[in-house]
This record gives C-alpha cells, sequence and structure tokens, in this order.
C-alpha cells in the first residue's frame, strides 16, 4: 500500500476573479496554481493552509471553506498525495510576490487552464460552482493523465 502524504490547496475569490500563484520554484515550476504545500507533523490541515498561503501570497485567512479532496498517483513514485482543498473569498492583505509563488488575479473566464497541471480544468467546474468533489488522478510524469474518477463529494 502506498503511503499517502498531505498537502493543502488555497484558491481565493473576489468579485468574479480568481487569485492564482506562478509557481517559481520546485514542485510544478511554470504552472499557474493555487497557493499551498505539505502539512507538517505538528500542525492540522486548516492550520497548513492558512500558513502555506501566507508563506506564499503575503495573505491572512481566518475562514476557509472545504472545497474538495483529490489524490494523485504518479508512476514510479512511492507516496500518494492526498490534497484538500480549500476556498475562502474573505481575506487580510494583498497578494505579494515570494521566492516561490507570483500572485495574480484572473478573472474566472480567463483562468489560464494551458498553463495549470492538466487535472484542474476537470476539478475546477465544482470549485467554482461550490459544490465539493473528490477526485484521484493518475499520472505519468507530469503532464499526461493515465487515469482519473471524479465526483462531486457527499454533503455533509
Amino acid at each position: 500500500m502506498a503511503k499517502i502524504k498531505l498537502y493543502t490547496l488555497a484558491l481565493i475569490r473576489n468579485d468574479g476573479n480568481i487569485l492564482l500563484g506562478m509557481k517559481k520554484r520546485g514542485f510544478g515550476v511554470g504552472r499557474w496554481n493555487g497557493f499551498g504545500g505539505k502539512v507538517h507533523s505538528d500542525e492540522t490541515i486548516l492550520e497548513a493552509a492558512k500558513r502555506e498561503l501566507l508563506e506564499e501570497s503575503g495573505l491572512t485567512v481566518n475562514e476557509f471553506q472545504e472545497a474538495g479532496i483529490l489524490k494523485f498517483e504518479f508512476l514510479g513514485e512511492p507516496e500518494i498525495m492526498e490534497v484538500h482543498v480549500f476556498t475562502t473569498n474573505k481575506y487580510e492583505g494583498t497578494p505579494t510576490e515570494s521566492e516561490e509563488m507570483q500572485p495574480k488575479w484572473f478573472p474566472i473566464s480567463e483562468v489560464p487552464f494551458n498553463d495549470m497541471w492538466p487535472d484542474d480544468i476537470l476539478w475546477f467546474p465544482f470549485l467554482l460552482k461550490g459544490q465539493k468533489f473528490s477526485g484521484y488522478f493518475k499520472f505519468k510524469g507530469h503532464s499526461e493523465i493515465l487515469d482519473y474518477t471524479l465526483e462531486p463529494a457527499c454533503s455533509d
């Protein structure tokens, strides 16, 4: 059984826009993405989401809505990435470039899917209409989806 590694992904929305960051280094470099990263052993998933957002964009968030959970398997990698996706339109601060990310607001109608992870175009519609979702994506390399499942999550 593959080991599960927890990650967060935060997407900030504001008046028909969504904040994305251009990844400047590391995993996913050169792609627009939400803000997030690894959950440390001494923090909750929510604490990690807030910390990563602050580190990468300079924004402070007190209230997040859970949007979904996505699992990613990369052929040849021993770990499954379990990504907890959060969204909010309540934040403090101004998006500021960090060593890792260059933030930019995009109109919802102009999300740059061609310069994002290939799975984003599949689950973003759930996020944008406020429908919780869960999914699993199996990748070959970082650009080819071999298999996936994606469905609305049951409401609590």
